[in-house]
């Protein structure tokens, strides 16, 4: 196998791994109420000590990564996150999770930005890198699912369960984070190509970076982009319940689904850009969520009261959120291989910081203005809505097409000499 193989497969098994250790909040915050005696309200700032922890680290690392060393700076983050599941286990309490969740936050902060870059330095031309990175982030889905179905293979089949045997889920997660740290640590990667002059290697640089043009349009459609899937997946279990009548256990099963679809399309998409380009994939995709959005609204209007007892008498319109999650999936993931590939690999770290930065900023915007139109208005309406920044999004990723082929006629120059 050669280096560039086990490289890629060491990047899809460190996505896949953190995949499952971002995404059990949801799980923990039930276990813990029950079983640790933590409160809602202590329990509602679990994904605070996560997200805050991503936004801040990636800010003010993303721009020295390069100097520490990309591989170096995601076995710390590695290590970090396997400390973080062992502490867990053995000293289990409210203080712990609030701890262990900031461990994961700042590990996945330097992790994502040294992951980004190294995909850069897996791959040759725009579409590899666009197949690549569509892959790796379908890997992450995966790791989505794996996690709830680990966790159930550790707690009871009982209404109320008090014992802790779920924590023993963290010894399976803190041992997949040493086994990617071991995968990592046998590939011998050349960094000199991510390496930015001492000179451009700042906070200053990275925000500098945000007012040029390629960079100004990435940072609109990623925003818009993790607006709409955020919006969609954090209240989909409410508008299945709520708007088309589900069960609350079926409409947290099609929460599930929707996230597998997520995983299929993004796995799916990697192979169909490598042929076709990411262009016409991602336009195609884009163009069918729309469609889909427009038909939710009237189809559930219409099978919102009808009793509904299992999946055989669900309405079409739940089974047509997975048509938007699979054809959502790969649209971010491509775009952030469309800046990444048409920009200097030295400048990689630093433009994933901003990638991180305001892509939370995006997820939370997204979730908070559908919460608001949820209350004031008909979920129907709320989620009918989303069609107003796919479009928004369709004419950025025009804008995007149009600066990636400025900067590939200039063969790769620096970011700052592109220009509209």
């Amino acid at each position: 196998m050669t280096q560039k193989m086990r490289l890629i497969i060491a990047l899809i098994l460190i996505y896949f791994t953190y995949g499952m250790l971002l995404n059990t909040v949801g799980t923990v915050i039930l276990r813990a109420i029950a079983s640790l005696d933590v409160s809602k309200a202590q329990a509602g700032w679990f994904d605070g000590f996560k997200d805050i922890s991503i936004a801040a680290v990636s800010f003010i690392t993303a721009s020295y990564l390069p100097r520490f060393g990309l591989k170096r700076a995601m076995q710390a983050g590695l290590i970090l996150s396997a400390i973080a599941c062992i502490m867990l286990r053995l000293v289990p309490g409210y203080i712990a999770i609030c701890l262990h969740y900031m461990l994961i936050g700042i590990s996945f902060a330097v992790v994502k930005v040294g992951l980004y870059a190294m995909i850069g330095l897996a791959t040759d031309d725009s579409k590899a890198h666009a197949s690549l990175t569509s892959i790796v982030e379908g890997g992450f889905m995966v790791g989505v699912l794996s996690v709830t179905l680990l966790f159930s293979l550790f707690v009871g089949n009982t209404l109320v369960d008090t014992s802790h045997d779920w924590l023993n889920t963290y010894w399976v997660l803190a041992a997949m984070c040493v086994v990617s740290l071991l995968m990592l640590s046998s590939v011998v990667v050349d960094e000199q190509a991510a390496r930015p002059d001492a000179a451009q290697a700042s906070i200053i640089d990275m925000l500098k970076l945000a007012r040029l043009p390629l960079v100004l349009v990435f940072i609109c459609c990623a925003f818009i982009y993790v607006f709409i899937e955020q919006g969609i997946g954090t209240w989909l279990p409410t508008f299945n319940n709520e708007v088309l009548g589900l069960p609350q256990s079926m409409s947290v099963v099609a929460g599930s689904f929707y996230a597998g679809a997520i995983a299929a399309g993004r796995i799916l998409s990697g192979a169909a850009m490598r042929k076709l380009g990411w262009y016409p994939v991602v336009m195609c995709c884009l163009g069918i969520v729309i469609a889909t959005i427009l038909l939710i609204g009237p189809l559930s209007h219409r099978s919102a009261h009808s009793p509904i007892s299992d999946w055989a008498h669900a309405p079409l319109a739940a089974y047509l959120f997975l048509g938007i999650g699979f054809f959502l999936a790969p649209i971010y993931p491509t775009i952030v291989s469309v800046l990444l590939s048409a920009s200097p690999k030295s400048r990689h770290t630093e433009l994933m910081g901003l990638v991180v930065i305001f892509s939370a900023l995006g997820g939370t915007a997204g979730s908070r203005l559908t919460a608001v139109l949820f209350a004031s208005v008909s979920g129907a309406t709320a989620f009918a809505s989303m069609v107003f920044p796919a479009a928004m999004l369709m004419v950025g990723l025009y804008l995007l097409r149009h600066r990636q082929l400025a900067a590939d006629s200039i063969n790769r120059s620096e970011v700052s000499s592109v220009r509209f």
